[in-house]
């Protein structure tokens, strides 16, 4: 993992900046001047357990998930200790304190609801510019003490972290509606997958591996822009196309739209889509096993990208320059 020289400063400098534009003399702060302590919990390994929405939902109707990915601890001197799945290790940030509860760690600023030696609820706060929004989180964030899921809940973590019931029925009827009609598809959380039936095809999925540094490991890209390689290695000539298709529940393909522009060539267009869709018909469906992507285990028709290469043979190119 890539970490710039002057990381820990450059973090440090942007929370003075946000926390010197917060209102300090606002009356409801000024019982409480003093930078927040986490004294009472260092040492103490917290996973996160639930990320919500403003209206209570880990999901959105596209089909994104708030997924709750932290385990953190906090230790001595002013750092956090948060795990990288990357590294399989503990990686330390700088943690920077201010009043209200507020406190700011791995380039996001946060405010602290509850804190004990069992569970913490927080809220990650949004930062523009010099000001700090401290009353409208977007997102709040639920952490269980490693030691209370195992000893007090008896449970493991991904059995502490199970979809709500309020998700379950949210997603239940976003399955309905998909199912009924394709225009209202929405990403899988387990996405389609194609299986090729020819060794002359192959199969790709682009898998985006998540960074500490850059997106706190939101796995998100997978699911929801699942993009795929198909290689023709027996092609009757080289070509590439990348068109959009939806994918029901049964694992059947509809071509939904080109993937690059024509800049108003409509003729271009036209030709594009007619000879893409005869290679995604009569190609590529006929040699492809075809799994429905799936949310709560029920297949739903969601959308995938396609990149589609066709390699001619070394034999048929030297035939055809010959000619």
């Amino acid at each position: 993992m890539f970490l710039p020289k002057n990381f820990h400063l450059l973090l440090l400098l942007s929370a003075t900046i946000v926390f010197a534009g917060c209102d300090y003399n606002n009356p409801r702060l000024r019982k409480n001047k003093k930078p927040i302590s986490f004294s009472s919990v260092e040492g103490i390994t917290f996973t996160e357990v639930s990320r919500k929405q403003k209206n209570g939902l880990s999901f959105n109707e596209q089909g994104y998930h708030l997924a709750p990915e932290w385990r953190l601890r906090f230790e001595p001197k002013d750092s956090v200790a948060l795990y990288s799945p990357e590294k399989k290790q503990f990686v330390n940030f700088p943690l920077s304190r201010g009043i209200d509860s507020i406190f700011a760690t791995s380039h996001s600023f946060f405010k602290m609801l509850h804190m004990s030696k069992d569970s913490m609820v927080l809220d990650m706060l949004q930062a523009k510019d010099d000001t700090l929004d401290r009353t409208n989180s977007a997102v709040r964030m639920t952490f269980y003490a490693d030691n209370y899921i195992k000893n007090n809940l008896h449970a493991t973590i991904d059995q502490a972290r199970h979809v709500s019931h309020a998700d379950s029925v949210f997603l239940k009827k976003l399955i309905g509606r998909a199912n009924a009609d394709i225009k209202n598809a929405f990403a899988a959380q387990q996405p389609v997958n194609f299986i090729s039936k020819r060794p002359a095809m192959q199969v790709s999925f682009w898998h985006r591996t998540p960074k500490l540094y850059y997106n706190n490991y939101d796995y998100a890209d997978n699911y929801m822009t699942p993009t795929f390689d198909i290689t023709l290695s027996k092609a009757y000539k080289h070509f590439d196309y990348s068109l959009s298709v939806f994918v029901d529940a049964k694992g059947q393909i509809t071509y939904r739209m080109p993937m690059v522009g024509f800049y108003g060539d409509d003729q271009a267009a036209a030709n594009y889509v007619k000879i893409s869709k005869f290679i995604l018909d009569n190609y590529l469906k006929p040699n492809l096993t075809v799994v429905p992507g799936q949310t709560l285990g029920i297949p739903h028709t969601s959308i995938v990208t396609l990149h589609i290469h066709g390699r001619q043979p070394a034999f048929a190119q030297t035939v055809s320059a010959n000619k």
